[in-house]
């Protein structure tokens, strides 16, 4: 069709086999629009015929501005390449082998005092990149792909005693109270908490079903309301100020940050540190000693049934959840609870795990 100025830059229409491609070139320069119009013509005709041109010689950033326009990126690979970009963005993704691998853990431990767990997250997202780059025939060849990770080290998981539970809750800003509390009897992760509305909240049912999470096999899990989170959402929805939509919120509007808050709350309170994270390993170590078993916390907390990551999610009967929720409820009654959370002496004295030891969940 040709070249039409648009907003100040040319655009290129191209119609193959009666269907309108349409693509900006960026540029102002008629000059430089034509070539480019003749490049997308060229990828269209090579494309159409099932031939893939290579681009080796495309640098990283280009690449991922690429990706993030049109590989539907996800939340986790926006947050990994913020490390990434920085180091990977002038090579050529032909050029990203084995050893530069290597290289680029060696570099970003020397910068940082990082876990290698938290190194293998980012070559785990590069490594999908470049896969995404094969799929487009940007490459022929995914060299990442049988890279080898470091093994990782199990790390223990704190989990909150019953008297930080009561410091906590005491010094906690009044739109985290309820947070904390929903996370203690809930298990949910701090995203599913923060998107969750009320149209899922049965209250006539006693069940909250996870609105949004971060697997979907998670999503729409029904989860039985303790006595004390009834309570609470109840008053919450009682609020005349009270949004319809999401549950939690901060003057009025959804809150999509804690960690300025959780920090504060746990400064006051004068406590060691563990992360709001740890809130659902607390849900899950009450429910085990509590006596539930295995299966039916998994599927409390959405977790898989075994250690595959292709293994589905157990199916848990809505009784067993519930009688699950009563022991858990009655454990926290119980004179016990005081003692087997008590706080041991030596660990008081324990260092501070440092933000890049611990686990990424």
């Amino acid at each position: 069709m040709g070249l039409y100025k648009r907003g100040g830059v040319y655009w290129s229409y191209i119609y193959i086999e009666g269907v309108r491609h349409a693509r900006t070139t960026g540029t102002a320069n008629r000059r430089q629009a034509e070539l480019l119009d003749q490049r997308f013509k060229d990828e269209l005709n090579l494309n159409r015929h099932g031939v893939s041109e290579l681009a080796p010689q495309m640098i990283f950033a280009e690449f991922t501005a690429r990706f993030l326009a049109e590989g539907v990126p996800k939340a986790w690979h926006v947050d990994r390449l913020k490390m990434l970009l920085p180091y990977w963005a002038d090579i050529p993704i032909g050029r990203i082998n084995k050893a530069k691998a290597r290289d680029y853990r060696e570099a970003r431990r020397r910068a940082k005092p990082v876990s290698h767990t938290t190194v293998n997250r980012d070559l785990e997202c590069l490594r999908h990149l470049l896969f995404w780059a094969v799929d487009e025939g940007l490459l022929a060849a995914n060299p990442l792909s049988r890279v080898r990770m470091v093994r990782e080290r199990r790390i223990p998981r704190l989990m909150v005693n019953a008297t930080e539970e009561a410091q906590l809750l005491a010094q906690a800003a009044p739109h985290l109270h309820p947070l904390i509390i929903t996370a203690l009897d809930t298990g949910m992760r701090r995203g599913e908490l923060l998107n969750q509305r009320f149209e899922h909240v049965d209250f006539t049912r006693r069940i909250l079903y996870v609105t949004k999470s971060k697997t979907a096999e998670g999503e729409a899990r029904e989860i039985p309301l303790t006595g004390r989170v009834f309570d609470l959402l109840s008053k919450i929805a009682a609020e005349p100020l009270q949004p319809n939509g999401v549950i939690f919120t901060f003057k009025g509007k959804p809150i999509t940050r804690i960690k300025t808050g959780w920090k504060a709350a746990l400064r006051r309170a004068e406590l060691r540190y563990f992360r709001f994270h740890d809130l659902r390993h607390t849900f899950n170590t009450r429910l085990m000693e509590a006596g539930v078993m295995q299966e039916v916390r998994k599927a409390l907390m959405g977790h898989s049934s075994g250690e595959d990551v292709h293994a589905i999610y157990t199916h848990v009967e809505l009784p067993q959840k519930r009688e699950a929720i009563r022991k858990l409820e009655a454990w926290q009654a119980s004179p016990e609870r005081l003692a087997s959370h008590a706080l041991p002496e030596t660990q008081e004295a324990q260092p501070e795990l440092k933000k890049g030891e611990v686990e990424i969940q």
